[in-house]
């Protein structure tokens, strides 16, 4: 009688076969070949015309990601509502975002994860008056702010409060929508005072040093250091967890992916530091308001260091401790929990 041939019992055949091969090969010492997950077709990384956003553009112009991602694409975001549109469309496997909107993301449900922190101070008010150094030097004064209730927004608020002052009642805030309209406002002498974030900061000073800009704009000094206030006030080390790297969507159930991102994104931190102005001229490749000079004296004078959100975590931690008395819809109500921070 001829045996019929099922298809489970050809699997199970099959099976059998691959077991003995392998046990085979374990009892001779072969090393059996690692099976790799298979590459991404493409990974997309979006980020802010910010110096938080230079290693994600070399990690672009490099290759980085090659053994994880068939290619890698750099795409800017403009302000912060853009991001969170990116974030709930899936628009990027990895965005460059303020870590207090990251959480409130995720405390919201969107599909989030911190994977590190790595712009650690980046805010200064830009004046025509070099001698104010405190907030309290511009009591009374009028300054621009970009982003109102964001990260600009949201540092200005907490140091105004822990020494006793109003944002409303003691100086006059004039929110822009953006970093770059604010700068414009300080070069064209329309406000004596702007806050802002590198690279600004540096364009701004760069700008009104060159002709003919030189020639109507007034001559500019950075003013109050937001961190180092931020650690008189509070006493703390003077660096601010306020920006980093969040993976978005299913590429977080991606060890490997992540895995690869976080030493690619720590590298090109590394480089951008060594090689300021190669990376500027990266940079101003992508960002067409952006000088490769501005991007160099912003590398060299801004906080950036990668550290894991599992490393970072205490610091994160009291200054979403500090949010959270201020406003808790900052960060959607409440601290994120562990699966907020990526190992």
């Amino acid at each position: 009688m001829r045996t019929l041939t099922t298809p489970v019992s050809s699997a199970l055949a099959r099976g059998r076969r691959h077991w003995l091969q392998a046990a085979g090969a374990l009892a001779l010492g072969v090393q059996l070949p690692r099976v790799r997950a298979a590459a991404l077709p493409a990974i997309t990384l979006a980020g802010p015309p910010a110096i938080v956003s230079a290693p994600l553009i070399h990690m672009a112009e490099t290759g980085a990601l090659k053994a994880v991602a068939g290619k890698t694409e750099f795409i800017s975001w403009r302000d912060p509502d853009q991001l969170r549109a990116m974030v709930i469309g899936g628009k990027a496997q990895f965005l460059a975002t303020p870590s207090n909107v990251a959480a409130n993301l995720y405390n919201r449900g969107a599909p989030v994860t911190l994977i590190n922190i790595s712009t650690w101070g980046a805010l200064w008010i830009v004046t025509r008056d070099g001698e104010r150094k405190t907030l309290a030097d511009y009591r009374g004064e009028e300054i621009a702010v970009p982003f109102r209730g964001d990260m600009p927004d949201i540092m200005l608020q907490l140091l105004a409060a822990k020494q006793g002052l109003d944002l409303r009642r003691d100086f006059k805030i004039r929110y822009m929508p953006s970093a770059m309209e604010a700068m414009q406002l300080l070069i064209t002498r329309r406000v004596h005072h702007a806050l802002l974030a590198e690279p600004a900061v540096s364009m701004a000073l760069r700008k009104t040093q060159s002709f003919p800009i030189s020639v109507i704009a007034p001559e500019l000094h950075r003013g109050l250091d937001f961190q180092q206030e931020w650690g008189r006030l509070f006493e703390r080390k003077p660096r601010i967890p306020q920006a980093g790297m969040a993976a978005v969507g299913s590429v977080r159930q991606q060890p490997e992916v992540l895995a690869a991102f976080a030493q690619a994104y720590a590298a090109s931190v590394d480089w951008c530091k060594a090689n300021p102005l190669e990376c500027g001229k990266l940079v101003a490749k992508h960002i067409d308001l952006l000088m490769p000079e501005a991007v160099a004296d912003a590398i060299a004078t801004s906080q950036l260091d990668a550290v894991s959100a599992r490393d970072a975590r205490a610091e994160i931690g009291f200054f979403f401790e500090q949010l959270l008395a201020r406003d808790p819809s900052l960060l959607g109500g409440k601290l994120p929990d562990d699966g907020f921070f990526g190992a």
